[in-house]
């Protein structure tokens, strides 16, 4: 058995530089002579959680045998540029945060926002209106306010915002923050009505699309500074909360005659926007619909999407990013939401959450995705507060009765991906040589090579990470997910 080691000493044998910025891109070919690798794991039925678990070192190996179990390697093919990963700071996970002692909102800050001891989120979602997981339904508008003469995030100022600037400040200072609405007031909607799908009236799209532009200026006075928007939603799905309905024609419309042009007007042409933001299911039909059309391509930034296609049991459609990756590699795919559903307390333990997000994330990420957004950052011991009941999960939940966090699985997956690849790596080619075994991986602006391997199965699985000719050997505990740097 190898020698363990401890993370901060291994760091420094790898030569991992933890303290300095980003260094200029190392040349694409990578010499394994003489380097450690140090693996990183976090595996079901032990106390591995993103623990030091082995270290490698590589020695010849030409040609592997069709016996053998690999991971192979090609940090000489480069793919996507690495944007980041967070989570929404929506009201329910504000709410719960201040209702945390001081000691636990600092621990729970850390925990996702410092680049060291944390995972290291550098992207965030916030919502615009009320949506689902509000306590309370609002808008910023009094009803009938067409000029948005009215318009007041007072609000949000109560927990949304002072919980974002926390979230900001454990990052570091900055925080890629983009907002997302649910439905405008219902006196804009033809079922006057922002629960229940329904429609944006017609005559009031530019005043929608000020609302926007109303939104970002009042948080950047308030000194948080916003990324982007996206532009609806989830706009095929009527639900029992606040939803709104556009066709592909009708969101590029919008954006292309009244958002697209009143964020320039108003200045904001450097904020990113991003359509779609729903399943994976129909992404394809609507790339094609705003991107075969220049004058709404050319406000986009890229298209979004969530995970709940997968209603009965199926396989994920994970194909459907490669094929809008491969037709419009241009734009930017971005996983803008994701969740496991049907709350439940007693499944806090459950290994399938963490593995479902890491099952996600590998195959999305291979397939072009640039970056990942979580679902709430945290919801409470009901799966809440949610003002329509439909309660779910969160990596972390809050036990506002005795004051205590509870970590789940899920929160370590993401912190494989999150912690170790910085914004700007680069995806670089990587597959495995038996199923059981998921991987991808990514060349960081430093030069360091981060491989992430997962392993589905229910049996210690050996295997080699195989780069041009020289291999490593470790082994893929049972229900497993190991990043290995070097």
């Amino acid at each position: 058995m190898k020698k363990l080691y401890a993370m901060a000493g291994l760091a420094l044998m790898l030569g991992c530089n933890t303290t300095s910025g980003p260094k200029e891109q190392q040349p694409a070919a990578l010499s394994t002579e003489g380097r450690l690798v140090l693996a990183v794991a976090t595996a079901d039925s032990t106390s591995l959680r993103l623990s030091p678990y082995d270290t490698l070192s590589f020695t010849d190996m030409p040609q592997p045998l069709e016996s053998q179990v690999l991971v192979f390697v090609d940090p000489g093919k480069e793919f996507q540029t690495f944007h980041g990963i967070g989570a929404a700071l929506t009201d329910a996970s504000a709410e719960t945060f201040y209702k945390l002692p001081k000691d636990k909102q600092a621990e729970f800050l850390k925990a996702h926002f410092d680049k060291q001891s944390g995972i290291g989120y550098t992207v965030a979602r916030t919502n615009i209106n009320s949506c689902d997981f509000s306590s309370d339904m609002y808008t910023y508008v009094q009803e009938g306010d067409k000029e948005l003469k009215t318009f007041d995030i007072a609000h949000d100022k109560k927990f949304k915002l002072p919980f974002i600037k926390e979230a900001m400040k454990a990052a570091g200072g900055q925080l890629n923050l983009f907002a997302s609405p649910w439905s405008p007031p219902a006196f804009m909607k033809d079922n006057n009505n922002m629960l229940r799908g329904g429609k944006l009236k017609p005559e009031f799209y530019d005043a929608w699309a000020r609302y926007y532009t109303r939104f970002i200026k009042a948080y950047e006075s308030e000194g948080v500074p916003m990324w982007g928007i996206s532009v609806q939603n989830e706009p095929m799905a009527t639900q029992r909360w606040e939803s709104c309905i556009y066709t592909a024609e009708e969101e590029r419309d919008f954006l292309k005659n009244h958002l697209g042009p009143i964020m320039e007007k108003e200045g904001l042409k450097d904020k990113k926007i991003i359509v779609w933001d729903h399943n994976r299911d129909l992404i394809y039909q609507r790339a094609q619909t705003y991107f075969n059309d220049p004058e709404a391509s050319k406000y986009i930034w890229g298209i979004g999407f969530h995970w709940y296609e997968d209603w009965s049991g199926g396989t994920p459609m994970y194909d459907n990013i490669a094929r809008v990756n491969q037709a419009f590699p241009d734009k930017h795919i971005f996983f803008t939401e994701g969740c496991a559903e049907s709350f439940d307390s007693s499944r806090y333990g459950a290994w399938v959450l963490g593995e479902e997000y890491g099952r996600s994330m590998i195959n999305d990420f291979n397939n072009g995705m640039v970056g990942f957004t979580d679902w709430n950052i945290l919801l409470d011991e009901t799966g809440g507060p949610n003002h329509v009941q439909n309660f779910c999960f969160a990596p972390v939940h809050a036990d506002t009765r005795t004051g205590q966090l509870i970590y789940t699985n899920a929160y370590y997956y993401i912190g494989h991906f999150s912690k170790y690849i910085k914004p700007g790596a680069k995806r670089v080619a990587a597959t495995a040589s038996r199923s059981q075994l998921l991987t991808t991986a990514f060349r960081n602006p430093d030069g360091q090579l981060v491989v992430i391997v997962m392993n589905q199965g229910n049996t210690s699985t050996p295997y080699h990470l195989w780069i041009n000719g020289k291999a490593a050997e470790t082994v893929a505990l049972p229900h497993s997910i190991t990043t290995l740097l070097l």
